[in-house]
């Protein structure tokens, strides 16, 4: 490996959002279908690298992973004063769609784990045709929260090991040491107040609860993940909010806990695959039908 250069690019690109330019930093590879990634709540794009460098999913789709404002190497606006940090429901959508439309994206896949897989069923309630297809991983319309956000961001407290303490127990036991180690080290390097920001989307403005079976699946087909050991959003929650959605997809990954894209790569890819070749054959019927 001494040498190999990856195939991953990175750079900035400019976007309007709550009406003001945030400079947003992003990594893809590969050509097609745009397929545009949601890192979890306190991490960043690099959660996905796997996936990015993955040769046979490349040839078929234009894999891109963003990091939020906020989030690894996306600073916040230039206009921010320092103020707490807190990310709402429709800062989040409102970001994702200014994403996507700053580099002019024709109907991409979303892919979002966490508060991502989250965001994503509110994206299939309120804009399900600006999209081929909406994948949510770690994603359920609500759950209670088992964690105490207060201490989150304290002088007296190393927010980040914090952070990544909190989230071990939601890695699979079966998962690589090396694979466990930088997905929590991503939690380790997030900024001040930042997964605690997160949260308050999480816990308090997304909830979902009575919304979910507004979606339609025709508009968008939508497929949900969720790994075995997730006790955060556990199976049952993924498997109660599919039921409500009539035509989604919902599938129970095992070995894989919450994050499931960095902390075992080969165990999802055996999940995701699949998946992204039935949204590549239903996008060719479709143009088939059209031709």
């Amino acid at each position: 490996m001494n040498g190999a250069i990856e195939p991953i690019v990175g750079r900035y690109v400019h976007a309007g959002i709550g009406g003001e330019n945030h400079r947003i930093y992003f990594e893809e590879n590969g050509a097609g279908i745009p397929l545009v990634c949601l890192h979890t709540a306190g991490s960043d794009g690099r959660q996905w690298r796997h996936l990015l460098t993955d040769e046979e999913l490349a040839r078929h789709f234009r894999i891109i992973a963003f990091d939020m404002p906020w989030h690894g190497k996306s600073n916040p606006p230039e206009s921010w004063d320092g103020a707490e940090y807190r990310l709402t429901t429709a800062r989040y959508a409102e970001t994702i769609l200014a994403f996507c439309r700053a580099l002019k994206l024709d109907k991409p896949v979303v892919m979002g784990c966490s508060i991502g897989g989250r965001i994503v069923l509110n994206l299939a309630i309120e804009q399900p045709r600006q999209f081929r297809a909406l994948i949510g991983l770690e994603a359920a319309d609500f759950q209670a929260p088992w964690y105490d956000t207060s201490w989150l961001n304290r002088p007296d407290v190393h927010g980040g090991e914090v952070c990544a303490a909190l989230v071990s127990g939601l890695i699979a036991p079966q998962s690589p040491q090396a694979a466990r180690a930088e997905t929590l080290w991503c939690y380790k390097q997030g900024g001040p107040g930042v997964f605690k920001g997160d949260l308050y989307f999480y816990r308090v403005d997304g909830d979902l609860r009575g919304r979910v079976e507004g979606i339609d699946t025709a508009a968008c087909p939508i497929y949900l993940l969720t790994g075995e050991y997730d006790f955060s959003c556990t199976p049952e929650d993924t498997v109660r909010t599919a039921a409500a959605i009539k035509g989604a997809h919902v599938t129970v990954m095992e070995q894989l806990g919450h994050f499931p894209m960095s902390e075992n790569p080969a165990q999802f890819r055996r999940y995701i695959a699949p998946v992204l070749d039935q949204i590549r054959n239903h996008s060719k019927s479709d143009k088939q039908k059209v031709g």
